[in-house]
Parts: structure tokens; C-alpha cells; sequence
């Protein structure tokens, strides 16, 4: 019996991360060629392997760790393709995905309580407000991992009952970057502990925030990120692409969309993943609406002598005008998940040549994509990207054109 006629096999999984068989229905922690026996079991297929994780399940930090690496770079296609196909467009050319490794992410959000007799910190746990006591992890770099441990055994002798504390944490140059928050030391004892803390664990950086605003406790040195061999001063709570591989693989297509333009607008621009990337021969525009991401960008661009003329700008409320688009040889943007609708209608309206659309929801990309192709743009490459392994969240670089 073919997998076309048998109702019970897994054809493929639906952009939640469930399995879905050939009559629609949808069963959790299935791989592509499963099937459902008759008690409503699941014999597992070619396609389905071992978790590499022992909180998985429960974690939600992960949810496709059944899928077999084919399987899992077909999920990310798919979430892209389908994505296009239900705004009646597709890509002159689909890429296989760059999958980030296991044990490559440089930046985490956990939470940490008090739960009865035991002090918990890890990931929230799947579709739920329990905290999984992580004691292993695959996707994070084991510079953060490595933090843990200790952290859980200093925040437990802090830790109030019914008090959550959430930490984030990031991979700088000069090392782990940490902030707990929902936490104020109480007196100078605590403040000593949390420094002595930072040192005995080489933190490049800790802080609290109650609520305030982050507050240092401890930085020996300015706490920087490099892009495109330049340092670039990492402020709190800043936007990091999530792997260093995966953010190669953006730079390199973006670099391919752009070629061999001379005047480039970088809109959204954050810290300067994609500005400090074009090289000494660009003259880029860089627009952000974070002060303190743009001021970190504008300073480095200041030192490094290149050409970068940054603007403090909210482009939501103030997109740029087609006018002013048409300086430009060409245009990157990278928005947050909810797409770039109003900028995208004055792009749509401009004549600019090259348009290189770096998004982290296919849903809010092919919206826009749909209004850029309406208005005579050509959709020639896609890159889909997955940076968050083994979890529905897909990324993808786009190339438009207009002759």
C-alpha cells in the first residue's frame, strides 16, 4: 500500500511541528512515513530518530528532535514554499536550508523559581508555566551551559518564594553576557556575592533589572560583538543573530544580493549585522529605531572611518519615501516578525533595483513579498535559514529585483 492511499502515514509536518496524515489529522512527535497503528500507536518510520535530549517532550525549547536531518531541512522548505504558495507567488530559485549545528546558539532566555523544596532554572516548559530544571541542552553553546549550574546554586540563596526570575543570556566577545531579572540585590553582602560570582565564572558582563532598566554590577571590560572585523559596543537587551553560522549564511546572501552596488540603505538596521558586512567600498545608510542600538552602530561606524551615515529612525512610523529610496543601488531590511507592511508599500512605489529582504516569519515575508511582486519586483532567489534547530522558527534572505 502506498503512502498516497493510506490514510495512516505521516505525509508531512504542518508548520506547528505535528505530523499530519493524508485525511488531516495531526499527531505530535511524528517524522515524515510514521504511521498510526490501529490501536492509535505510532510505528515509528525511516525518517524518525532518537532525541538527543533528555528534557524533550517537556522542554519547549525544542520540538522537532524526532526528525532526521532531511526530514528537518524539508520542514524548513516547506514553511518557507507554503508560506509563498498562499500568496499565489514562489521563487525563481529555492536554496537547500543552512541548518545550523547542535550546540551553536549564543544567546538564551530562561526563568528561574523557587518551586516548593526545589529552586528551578531552565526553559518554560512545552505549551505550559513549568520550568524545566535543565540539565542538559543540545542547542545552546556550551559557553552558556557551562554558566548554568553555578548560576542555579547562586540564585537559589537569593531566591524569594512565588518569585520568579527571568535571565538572558548572551555570547560576546569578551564572554558570556548575563542579566537577571525581576532581582535586586537587597544589601552590599549580595552585591559582593554577585560580583565575586561574575569573576569566579569569567562573565564579561552581569546586571540586574527590577524592573528599571538593567543595572551593571559587573563589566571589566566594555562588553563588545564584532561584525565584519569591527567591534561594535553591545548595549542591554540588544538584538543578536542567534548562531554564528546562521548569520554567515544571511551576510553571504545578502552580499550576493547586493554585488556590486555603491549606495546601499540598511533599514532596520539594529547593530550593524549587515552594515559592517558590505565592506570599505560601500556607502551605506543605516536606519534603526532603537537609540541605543543606532548610537553602538554610529559609533563604530565613527572609528572605522567607513562611509555609514546612520539616522535614528522609526521606520514604522516614518518608512522612507520613495524619493529617498531612489538613491539607492540597493535596499536590505530586516524587520521583526511582524514584516515591514508600510515601508514595503513605498519600496513597492520606488525604483529601486535590488531589494534584499532578511525575514524571521515566512508568514509576514510573503505578505510582503505579494506586494513587491504586485508592483513589479521579481522574486529571484530564496535562502531559507534555520538558526533555531530542531524548533518550528524559520529565517530566510530574499532577492528582488526591478528592471
Amino acid at each position: 500500500m502506498t503512502t498516497e492511499t493510506d490514510i495512516n502515514v505521516i505525509l508531512r509536518v504542518a508548520a506547528k511541528g505535528d505530523g499530519v496524515t493524508a485525511d488531516g489529522r495531526h499527531v505530535a512527535f511524528s517524522a515524515p512515513l510514521d504511521r498510526l497503528s490501529e490501536d492509535g500507536g505510532l510505528i515509528k518510520g525511516p525518517h524518525h530518530v532518537e532525541p538527543p535530549c533528555q528534557h524533550f517532550k517537556e522542554c519547549g525549547g525544542c520540538s522537532l528532535q524526532q526528525l532526521d536531518e532531511d526530514s528537518y531541512a524539508q520542514f524548513v522548505i516547506d514553511r518557507v514554499a507554503y508560506a509563498l504558495e498562499g500568496q499565489g507567488i514562489s521563487a525563481g530559485t529555492l536554496h537547500r536550508p543552512q541548518i545550523s549545528k547542535p550546540k551553536s546558539r549564543i544567546r538564551a532566555s530562561l526563568r528561574a523559581a523557587m518551586m516548593g523544596k526545589y529552586f528551578k532554572l531552565g526553559f518554560s516548559g512545552a505549551g505550559s508555566h513549568r520550568i524545566v530544571d535543565l540539565k542538559q541542552c543540545e542547542i545552546m553553546r556550551p559557553e552558556l551551559f557551562d554558566v548554568i549550574a553555578p548560576l542555579r546554586s547562586f540564585l537559589k540563596s537569593v531566591a524569594r518564594r512565588k518569585h520568579d526570575m527571568n535571565v538572558e543570556m548572551s555570547l560576546a566577545d569578551q564572554g558570556v553576557d548575563l542579566c537577571i531579572k525581576n532581582y535586586e540585590p537587597e544589601n552590599l553582602e549580595q552585591r559582593e556575592a554577585l560580583a565575586a560570582f561574575a569573576k569566579t565564572n569569567g562573565l564579561a558582563r552581569l546586571s540586574v533589572d527590577n524592573g528599571f532598566g538593567p543595572e551593571t554590577q559587573w563589566e571589566p571590560d566594555p562588553v563588545t560583538v564584532t561584525f565584519g572585523g569591527l567591534a561594535v559596543a553591545l548595549p542591554h537587551n540588544s538584538f543578536l543573530q542567534p548562531t554564528s553560522d546562521g548569520k554567515a549564511a544571511l551576510v553571504a546572501a545578502m552580499l550576493e544580493t547586493v554585488g556590486d552596488a555603491k549606495l546601499v540603505a540598511d533599514l532596520f538596521a539594529g547593530l550593524g549585522t549587515f552594515t559592517f558586512a558590505l565592506g570599505e567600498q560601500c556607502k551605506v545608510y543605516a536606519a534603526e529605531g532603537s537609540r541605543d542600538a543606532i548610537g553602538a552602530l554610529k559609533m563604530a561606524a565613527n572609528l572605522s572611518g567607513r562611509q555609514i551615515f546612520t539616522e535614528h529612525r522609526d521606520l514604522f512610523r516614518r518608512a522612507l519615501s520613495p524619493e529617498e529610496l531612489n538613491r539607492f543601488g540597493a535596499v536590505i531590511l530586516d524587520p521583526p516578525r511582524a514584516g515591514a507592511r508600510d515601508q514595503i508599500a513605498q519600496i513597492a512605489q520606488s525604483n529601486v533595483p535590488k531589494v534584499c529582504y532578511i525575514s524571521c516569519n515566512p508568514a509576514s515575508f510573503a505578505r510582503d513579498a505579494k506586494q513587491l511582486c504586485d508592483a513589479g519586483y521579481k522574486l529571484d532567489t530564496l535562502w531559507p535559514v534555520g538558526q533555531f534547530l530542531w524548533s518550528t522558527h524559520v529565517e530566510l534572505v530574499s532577492s528582488f529585483s526591478k528592471k
